[in-house]
């Protein structure tokens, strides 16, 4: 009980001091999902990297459609700030949830869009982390 009331008190201290100490990133980015078990339950796991490899950001999704990567995208760049380009597999829902975020981009009176590269041998920084998590994630799902 006291480990969680802690938990809740000291949770959005803790996550703003991690922000503030957050490295800078370079601003082209490569972005795929793939599907992993977690707690039994087939999802959804949406992650992109900076094009050194190093992870930016993550989400959980029981979908693959064009509202979760919107919502992936959003949370991306709130965290991460605007990236120049980024760089995606052929898959239509993820075009499309980038395509929206440049909609609202233009209706928020930005100048420049986000450039999206759909080239699959590019992705493969990200394709290979996929491998590396589910090698990691798959001894756990026994318990």
């Amino acid at each position: 009980m006291l480990r969680s009331i802690v938990g809740i008190r000291y949770a959005p201290a803790i996550a703003a001091k991690a922000h503030s100490q957050k490295r800078n990133t370079n601003r082209s980015w490569r972005m795929d999902e793939t599907y992993i078990k977690v707690k039994g339950k087939w999802v959804y796991l949406y992650r992109a990297v900076d094009s050194h490899g190093d992870t930016l950001d993550f989400m959980l999704s029981e979908r693959r459609d064009e509202d979760a990567a919107t919502a992936f995208f959003k949370q991306a760049i709130n965290n991460n700030g605007l990236p120049d380009k980024v760089v995606m597999d052929k898959s239509g829902a993820n075009y499309a949830g980038l395509a929206n975020i440049n909609l609202l981009l233009i209706l928020a009176g930005f100048a420049t869009m986000i450039d999206i590269c759909q080239v699959k041998y590019l992705n493969n920084i990200i394709e290979q982390d996929h491998r590396f998590i589910k090698k990691i994630t798959k001894p756990m799902n026994i318990l």
